[in-house]
């Protein structure tokens, strides 16, 4: 039992509520750090999960951004990615919490995430939850995969036949460099007939890393594939 933040180290004090009563939720962080997670609401962007409320009308295309318009207008990109959905705003809390729990190693922190992840994919249907890998130079200088271990601690079995090789993140390229992006995924199974997939990442930013894998799922065969992250970057 943890009796004490995993963000702050503050005391837990546990809330009285009527839904607490009846539906008893782990509590792994402070009332004061869990207020700090925004999770993503209104009218969101259909391709990605971006907030729609956030953008001015000239870069929102009918129920999608321009981003997403502009992925699926580019051929060897289209239905790549059937939808994304995220759970929580990346604002500067998130960003920091994430920093400490991907490259402090602080593996612990996923816990804090495990009831709202577990929550929401048992409301989804799909055959195969797939993380999203590291490449081996990323694993040895973290010491895990992040992704994975959010999985886990939201006692979901994830399905790992993605590898990946090393290269430039993403968020350095531009969007020219990232639509002509060489394939960095390969497939351990090739079998994927009418299977539908859930892809799984901590982060959702340029979309590039998402779709590459999206793209090579499709290619075997997969039917549909989705993706769940943690956070809208």
């Amino acid at each position: 039992m943890i009796n004490n933040c995993l963000n702050c180290l503050n005391e837990l004090v546990e809330m009285m509520s009527w839904r607490g009563l009846f539906f008893k939720e782990p509590q792994f962080l402070c009332e004061e750090c869990n207020k700090q997670l925004v999770k993503i609401e209104g009218k969101r962007c259909l391709g990605c999960s971006r907030s729609l409320d956030d953008l001015a009308p000239q870069l929102i295309m009918s129920e999608v951004c321009l981003d997403c318009h502009r992925w699926e207008e580019a051929p060897e990109w289209r239905g790549a990615l059937h939808q994304n959905f995220s759970l929580y705003r990346y604002n500067d809390f998130l960003k920091g919490y994430l920093a400490k729990y991907k490259y402090r190693g602080d593996y612990v922190l996923a816990k804090a995430f495990s009831h709202t992840i577990k929550t929401y994919l048992t409301k989804m249907e799909y055959d195969l939850v797939i993380p999203i890998p590291l490449s081996d130079e990323r694993l040895y200088e973290r010491g895990f995969n992040q992704s994975i271990a959010l999985l886990e601690e939201a006692e979901v079995r994830p399905s790992n036949i993605l590898t990946r090789s090393h290269s430039e993140k993403q968020s350095k390229k531009t969007r020219s460099e990232r639509l002509q992006q060489k394939q960095v995924f390969q497939l351990v199974k090739s079998d994927l007939n009418d299977t539908s997939i859930l892809l799984f990442d901590d982060i959702y930013t340029t979309g590039t890393t998402l779709r590459q894998a999206a793209k090579l799922l499709r290619e075997a065969g997969a039917a549909e594939v989705s993706s769940l992250t943690l956070a809208r970057g």
